[in-house]
């Protein structure tokens, strides 16, 4: 049961009667807990909601479109709390925050809703016998799973979860019931790399086709490990022999599946000196958010981005800033907009003091190490952000320092553009309208 904190105007649900503060009891005879049972059980265009309202239980009748929406609302997106993590992973990114980073940023969630409406990663620890009945059921495609490892015993030390040496038996519950899945291996040095890194692609490859896609990407580890469970960092050679295995075990998959299904993030490339691929060879970025095949697709697009770019520039100066890690890609992004426009673009690189460590991609960078870092520098007459900077659909940076927060104190506009070679039409076009 859910309660409604507002009805559309105007909507089926509207035109049906019910009202602001009813209690949606099921559909159609099914039980409604949670936004999942909603968006399955109003697919219909003729469905009968069974509401609660004061003392009274009636029945609306709406009739709609299929697949559309009837117009209700509820208090949270998810008409539910969202499910907290119940593991301690070693390596776990959130334990490594610094102190005094607002509440939300603490909150670890392993949500399998959210797996399925906005892509997040799960470990499965947190689903019941009753959940992936469900999950089976509604056949919730793709779900997106944080494997690891796939030996029992080494996946609950990983985690230190004692449902998590289940999460195999679960995958194949899924791929029997036709459900599709992506899969992610965060790889720590000496504990889940090297033997175990091969066992654990034997097993998943096992899963295929249901099981499309595996990222392996390196552990984040910051400066704020206290107390923590020892993790060292790869080093340039460590990279390159992760590049080798995986390479070595996708290409073998590829002949047999006209798939690599395997593939080792970008920096691992760019940490070891390695040569990224070509577009081609990351089969339509399926593990594109995880940093996989990131660098190639801008390379592989900024071409027919900067043709596009037609705009005069002469002489016009501003800053781009960036991590570490995607230092090249962004300078030769600056230097084809200089050269089509005439522009004068610099590219500022900077470093984590924030997380410290070997933090390097600029999704990490905070608002208070580009004010610092660009104190003194000639920042022209605006400043180029990269939205991944950013709380998603907000303007606050990880150190709830806003964007308009930093343009005070750098003394110029501050423009997040995307993150994506797109960025290129976006940064002209915002020069050129600054006139």
């Amino acid at each position: 049961m859910v309660t409604v904190v507002n009805v559309i105007p105007g909507s089926a649900a509207d035109k049906a009667g019910v009202k602001k503060g009813d209690i949606l009891i099921d559909i159609d005879g099914h039980k409604i807990n949670d936004v999942l049972d909603y968006r399955f059980y109003m697919t219909e265009p003729r469905i009968k909601m069974l509401l609660h309202r004061g003392p009274e239980l009636l029945t609306a009748e709406v009739e709609k479109d299929e697949y559309e929406d009837p117009g209700l609302e509820f208090e949270t997106y998810l008409m539910d709390k969202k499910q907290r993590c119940r593991n301690a992973c070693i390596f776990c990114f959130i334990d490594q925050m610094p102190k005094g980073c607002r509440d939300s940023l603490y909150f670890k969630d392993d949500d399998d809703r959210l797996s399925f409406l906005q892509g997040n990663y799960i470990t499965t620890t947190n689903l019941s016998d009753e959940e992936i009945d469900r999950v089976c059921s509604m056949h919730l495609s793709p779900i997106n799973i944080s494997v690891h490892a796939t030996e029992p015993e080494l996946r609950v030390f990983m985690m230190k979860n004692k449902n998590a040496g289940k999460v195999l038996s679960i995958m194949h519950r899924f791929a029997d019931a036709g459900i599709t899945m992506n899969g992610q291996i965060v790889l720590c040095k000496n504990i889940n790399d090297k033997e175990h890194l091969q066992k654990s692609m034997t097993d998943l490859e096992a899963l295929f086709p249901a099981l499309q896609s595996v990222s392996i990407v390196p552990c984040g580890l910051t400066a704020h490990r206290r107390d923590l469970y020892p993790i060292e960092p790869f080093t340039p050679g460590d990279c390159r022999e992760v590049i080798k295995q995986v390479e070595s075990f996708a290409a073998a998959c590829f002949k047999k599946h006209r798939s690599r299904i395997f593939f080792a993030a970008d920096e691992f490339y760019i940490r070891g000196g390695v040569k990224l691929h070509k577009a081609s060879y990351y089969e339509g970025y399926p593990q594109y958010e995880n940093g996989v095949g990131m660098v190639s697709c801008m390379y592989d697009e900024l071409p027919y981005e900067i043709k596009n770019v037609s705009c005069d520039l002469s002489g016009r100066k501003a800053v781009l800033v960036t991590g570490e890690a995607a230092y090249g890609v962004i300078t030769d992004l600056a230097d084809m907009i200089n050269k089509k426009t005439g522009a004068e673009l610099s590219v500022k690189m900077i470093k984590n003091e924030f997380f410290g460590g070997g933090v390097t991609v600029s999704g990490l960078v905070v608002g208070r190490d580009i004010a610092a870092q660009l104190r003194d520098a000639d920042k022209g007459e605006c400043v180029f952000i990269p939205s991944v900077m950013l709380r998603s659909g907000d303007d606050v940076f990880l150190d709830d320092m806003t964007v308009s927060g930093l343009s005070e104190k750098l003394g110029v506009p501050v423009y997040p553009v995307p993150s994506d070679a797109t960025a290129a039409s976006a940064i002209a076009r915002i020069l050129q309208n600054r006139d």
